[in-house]
């Protein structure tokens, strides 16, 4: 499926987050990647060599926001100690989300 959001909606929004923690190796790449696919969101989601766990969507603000209240919470295997979050306007250029390489 295929999602496209316009960026010039005032309600889209882009969300970065970085989580921290036990997060590597606990499933939550495809936990992240299921909760954005049953919130309409796009984007990705990575692991990070310095054992973060990188999270980059788009689409509307209350989505968005339900996505990172399970961000910090994540699989039951997961120990999320921290959240850094950088919220900007979305660029509309994502078309889906998916689970990328490590960076």
């Amino acid at each position: 499926m295929t999602l496209n959001h316009e960026p010039s909606t005032p309600n889209h929004r882009r969300l970065r987050a970085v989580l921290q923690g036990r997060v590597q190796g606990v499933g939550m790449r495809h936990f992240v990647q299921e909760r954005a696919h049953d919130l309409r969101l796009t984007g990705f989601v990575r692991n990070l060599r310095n054992g973060d766990v990188e999270v980059v969507a788009e689409g509307e603000q209350g989505a968005l926001e339900a996505l990172l209240v399970g961000l910090r919470q994540g699989p039951r295997s997961a120990h999320v100690e921290n959240v850094v979050t950088v919220w900007s306007p979305a660029t509309g250029k994502f078309t889906g989300f998916r689970i990328a390489g490590t960076q």
